[in-house]
């Protein structure tokens, strides 16, 4: 089901996204959106963080592709301590 609304924007750049919209997409207080812009057309999509399990997963991946590689704890840390731009 697609609804069609209009809005407008305040002077502080804020749009209300109508209520009609809102309960549609069962869109809470604090959603959070990527704003993409090209032309005249912007577009919000929401943002859906992964659940836990998702997250849990993907940390399991990423530990096993580490030991594939032969990656180690100190490894990772001297890593992240460089990116950070320490020694």
């Amino acid at each position: 089901m697609e609804t069609l609304a209009t809005t407008r924007m305040s002077s502080k750049g804020q749009v209300v996204i109508p209520e009609s919209i809102r309960k549609q997409l069962n869109l809470q207080e604090g959603a959070q959106f990527i704003v993409v812009g090209e032309g005249d057309v912007v577009v919000l999509k929401v943002v859906n963080l992964p659940d836990m399990s998702q997250f849990d997963e993907l940390i399991k991946q990423a530990r096993q592709q580490a030991k594939e590689a032969g990656l180690t704890e100190e490894d990772v840390t001297s890593a992240v301590a460089k990116a950070r731009g320490k020694k």
